[in-house]
């Protein structure tokens, strides 16, 4: 069994406790670094899931193909991992149950295929995968997949699931008749988690992608009586910037409309495009003068909660420095992403629309 340690920094552990001094300048720390630098892509999305009813899944094959040729070793996605589910499904007082259940599928019908809970399933998850074979069963693959529903991790579950040939693809080794019925819809609903990221994670031959949502940090305590106050405040922040978004959403709507899903998204990770979307959106709610500073709790709400997020992508490749990366995340973020993930040791961020140039 690995140990876990928890790093503490050396002038805390040796209790030197000097006068603030000049700011350090931590970009230099890896410049004669050792081994290869991770190399992690983030590739801002639409959110499948508001696109028209005639979006097509297939029209991403596109998308899927340029990020293959990433070959992303970590896969990370924008879901609230089943381990800080439960986390928040314990506080109930800090956490209202209404407003996390959109984010925290339930696993009763899982936990009664296997017998597991949430943390009974998360312990038996990374045992199987610290064993995991070379080559694989069907048997194993199906017994994973169980695994991953009990664990409230849908996106693996299916990145095992569409590992099965067809025919394997069926009820035994903890999968039920309801557990399979589920993986059949995760397999044709509109996510990027299913349609992006458990697709490319199947065809890639990874067995798992890291959940790395969280919105522990946007959990921002506003009274009940100014909660019309706090949302009029964001409101009014995004109409005062109306005249710089409406043209970029006319233009994405096209795109979408023409079904050109590799235009689209090379177009939502364009810097320039993403500039302008972070300036009408929190730029705007800086510059919102309202008494009370909503739309600024607001913003340190969405701050906390990419510091959070990024912390959780850190993680996911920790133990495999020099890991090439592929973080899916709604476009919104990507600015943060790409600021926060460069300030990391190692890290190179790469250019999401190079990347999705034609090869």
């Amino acid at each position: 069994m690995k140990k876990r340690w928890v790093i503490v920094g050396l002038s805390a552990a040796l209790g030197w406790l000097g006068v603030a001094q000049a700011q350090v300048d931590l970009s230099v720390l890896d410049k004669d670094m050792a081994g290869p630098r991770a190399q992690v892509l983030v590739l801002g999305s639409v959110h499948l899931a508001e696109l028209a009813d005639g979006f097509q899944p297939g029209s991403l094959e596109p998308v899927l193909e340029r990020l293959a040729a990433f070959k992303p070793e970590v896969i990370t996605i924008e879901a609230i991992s089943g381990e800080s589910c439960d986390l928040m499904a314990r506080h109930p007082t800090v956490y209202d149950p209404e407003s996390i259940s959109p984010y925290c599928s339930g696993t009763d019908a899982a936990k009664a295929a296997t017998g597991l809970d949430v943390p009974a399933a998360i312990a038996e998850v990374n045992k199987t995968l610290a064993d995991w074979p070379t080559q694989s069963s069907p048997a194993a693959r199906r017994h994973l997949a169980a695994l991953f529903l009990a664990a409230n991790d849908p996106a693996s579950a299916l990145t095992q699931w569409l590992q099965l040939a067809e025919f394997e693809r069926r009820v035994g080794d903890g999968l039920d008749d309801a557990l399979v019925a589920r993986l059949d819809k995760l397999a044709t609903t509109n996510s990027e988690d299913s349609q992006i990221a458990a697709r490319l994670a199947a065809r890639l031959g990874l067995q798992w992608v890291f959940p790395v949502d969280d919105h522990t940090g946007d959990n921002v305590a506003i009274p009940d009586a100014e909660v019309g106050d706090y949302a009029n405040a964001i409101r009014q922040a995004w109409k005062s910037a109306e005249t710089q978004t409406q043209p970029l959403r006319k233009h994405e709507d096209e795109l979408t409309r023409r079904g050109d899903l590799l235009a689209l998204y090379r177009y939502i990770n364009r810097p320039d495009v993403r500039r302008v979307q972070a300036d009408s959106d929190f730029g705007a709610a800086m510059r919102e003068a309202s008494p009370g500073q909503y739309a600024q709790i607001y913003v340190a709400g969405w701050e906390t909660r990419n510091l959070r997020m990024v912390a959780n992508i850190r993680a996911a490749f920790r133990e495999q420095p020099g890991a090439r990366v592929l973080s899916i995340v709604g476009a919104s973020h990507k600015p943060w992403f790409d600021s926060l993930l460069g300030q990391m040791q190692g890290v190179d961020v790469v250019d999401a629309e190079t990347m999705l140039q034609a090869p």
